[in-house]
């Protein structure tokens, strides 16, 4: 499974930004296939390993900076993904995007992001939603925390309050899907 160059970007930047002390530290404890991605451009449009430009290394912020805390770094760098995806050319649009709106595309999204991932909604509510990755090849629980994070920090730039996101069932786990139920206020 790969990640979309924009995914990658979003984790160094992440680490940059909030971790910019250590960021070199961070860098020379990577294997040698993430620190290869990370010392190099990261192009936006490029196809990276998964495993090498994002799970690898958001275990090693883990480690480093959230006491081995996979679950807090993992929503951590997805909300800051979002921020970023969101807060550039598409800044207006999401000001006037309802939770509702982003929900209803998350198949869209994801594939931008992401190589053979395939989403559906299941139901869409006026303060609630639940949708499933039913194709991922090869997820993580670090990927399925990083779109959870994703997508929390992408309803509150819509105006969502109180964003609660829980994964009912997980590839991971070897259920048929990964479900997410979404509410906010």
């Amino acid at each position: 499974m790969n990640i979309k160059g924009t995914g990658v970007k979003s984790v160094d930047e992440f680490v940059k930004n909030k971790f910019s002390d250590n960021y070199q530290e961070w860098l020379s404890l990577l294997p040698e296939a993430s620190k290869i991605i990370y010392t190099n451009p990261i192009y936006v449009t490029n196809w990276y390993s998964i495993q090498d430009a994002i799970v690898t290394p958001v275990q090693l912020i883990s480690s480093l900076f959230y006491d081995n805390n996979v679950e807090k770094a993992a929503i951590e760098s997805g909300r800051h993904s979002a921020e970023m995806a969101l807060n550039g050319i598409y800044k207006i649009f999401i000001k006037v995007a309802s939770p509702n709106f982003i929900i209803n595309r998350t198949s869209i999204i994801a594939a931008s992001y992401f190589s053979s991932c395939e989403i559906i909604v299941i139901e869409s509510f006026t303060k609630s939603a639940r949708f499933q990755i039913i194709k991922f090849p090869g997820i993580d629980k670090i990927v399925e925390l990083r779109i959870k994070g994703w997508v929390e920090k992408a309803l509150e730039m819509t105006g969502a309050k109180k964003v609660n996101i829980n994964i009912n069932k997980s590839l991971t786990r070897n259920d048929e899907c990964s479900e997410f139920s979404v509410s906010w206020e």
